[in-house]
């Protein structure tokens, strides 16, 4: 990277009254999981990389590998908002920052590739998704996945990638797969008309729970339309400084929900909730685009929070102690918190016990436990930690990230006996079902 033009980005292209705004009062740092996993280095906090970045633009620090080093172990959960009491928005600030870096960093042959493939190629496009679903689908369905894992060429791949390979769920048959019915009316009498953001992995490798959110949705009374035109939310990028990518993204999405008469448009995913949450501010520069990501950012709403304020069947469940593990996304950029509790709370047969220190982050973050596997597992070490002492049998989650993660932990501590992750709309779903099933005792 040539200092110089980096330096020069920097001061160009970060909020600097944004900067300003952190009086360095402290509170944010209990709320830090990098700060805490380090024993409080200071270069790992929120304010300690505020820090690093004022210094860059004010030209007295240059943009160096330590700049570099802070801002990708940054895990962007963005806990240290709610806990500001300046309310500055750190999240928008390492955007810009990461922005910058890959803006002017030069890879290695090898990783130009990888994030070409991944950020250009793949995540860009729908069908793209959806052929790679089937690859993956084969892979399991031939030997090449024994074989794979005999031969150990899984440990070849970075970070904690060949655990994840172990636990992602089995990849449907393509033709299971459907394509969503633009509209799906509701069987009960229709009280909301809502828009279904389908999201890329969870329409692909996660289509069960998309399955069980229309459901839900339809068994709460709504009438889906799920458009066709839609693509990836383009969080992945944003968190990664492709923000040229994640553009394009979000205008391909406001253009395709914009002109439906909804009430909602309805995510099961609290990192792509937040991300289309995030349209204003990423689209802040883009002439004849802002309030049309203003409308689209205001109608957009987690599942579990839309579910909260409508009326669902009755739900059962065995008797059965579950905890949850909440999106960071969900609670801290979409603000939207208590809604899963509550609707566990309203499951016969479910009692729910809070885990310890749940609003720190897994150590997932999208790409997280890949790039930075060292920091992400100590994380999560500390996460399974907390979900013992819940004793529970069940963890539900509101993110796949999230979700695998834990699913992740489960493994390495040998856990399978003992407890089950699952995502909050596929226990909710089941949960509607047997309480259709079970006997009218009235």
């Amino acid at each position: 990277m040539k200092t110089g033009k980096l330096q020069q980005s920097f001061q160009e292209t970060i909020d600097y009254e944004e900067i300003m705004n952190c009086t360095r009062c402290g509170f944010c740092l209990p709320a830090c999981p990098t700060y805490l996993q380090t024993g409080g280095n200071e270069a790992s906090s929120p304010r300690g990389r505020i820090a690093l970045m004022k210094a860059v633009a004010d030209g007295r620090k240059a943009p160096d590998e330590e700049v570099e080093a802070q801002l990708n172990e940054c895990l962007g959960c963005r806990a240290c908002e709610p806990a500001c009491p300046s309310g500055v928005n750190y999240g928008h600030l390492l955007e810009q920052a990461r922005s910058v870096v890959q803006k002017h960093k030069k890879h290695s042959p090898g990783v130009k590739i990888v994030r070409k493939a991944v950020f250009d190629w793949m995540f860009m496009s729908h069908k793209r998704m959806q052929k790679m679903h089937t690859l993956r689908y084969w892979y399991e369905k031939t030997p090449a996945q024994q074989v794979m894992r005999k031969t150990k060429m899984l440990q070849l791949l970075p970070g904690e990638a060949a655990l994840m390979e172990r636990v992602l769920p089995k990849a449907a048959a393509p033709t299971a797969i459907k394509r969503e019915k633009e509209f799906e009316p509701s069987p009960k009498k229709s009280v909301k008309r809502v828009a279904f953001f389908r999201g890329c992995l969870m329409s692909t490798m996660f289509s069960e729970t998309n399955d069980s959110t229309r459901y839900l949705l339809k068994q709460a009374g709504c009438d889906i339309i799920t458009p066709e035109k839609q693509e990836c939310c383009g969080a992945l990028h944003a968190h990664g400084g492709e923000t040229e990518q994640a553009k394009l993204l979000a205008k391909k999405n406001i253009a395709a929900f914009e002109e439906l008469e909804v009430d909602a448009i309805v995510s099961n995913a609290g990192g792509c909730g937040a991300g289309l949450k995030n349209y204003p501010f990423l689209l802040r520069e883009e002439a004849g685009w802002v309030e049309r990501a203003k409308a689209f950012s205001e109608k957009t709403v987690d599942i579990c929070t839309l579910l909260a304020s409508l009326d669902l069947p009755d739900m059962k469940s065995e008797d059965t102690l579950v905890t949850y593990q909440p999106s960071c996304h969900l609670e801290n950029v979409m603000k939207e918190k208590g809604y899963v509790e509550e609707l566990l709370r309203k499951v016969n047969g479910v009692k729910y016990v809070a885990m310890p220190e749940k609003e720190h982050c897994c150590g997932s973050a999208g790409i997280y436990n890949l790039v930075q596997p060292k920091m992400a597992m100590q994380i999560l070490d500390k996460k399974m930690t907390d979900v013992k002492l819940t004793k529970a049998s069940k963890l539900v989650t509101s993110n796949p990230g999230c979700l695998l993660q834990m699913k992740a932990g489960i493994e390495r501590e040998g856990m399978h006996s003992e407890i089950e992750a699952l995502h909050i709309v596929d226990f909710l779903a089941e949960a509607v079902r047997k309480g259709q099933d079970a006997p009218d005792t009235n």
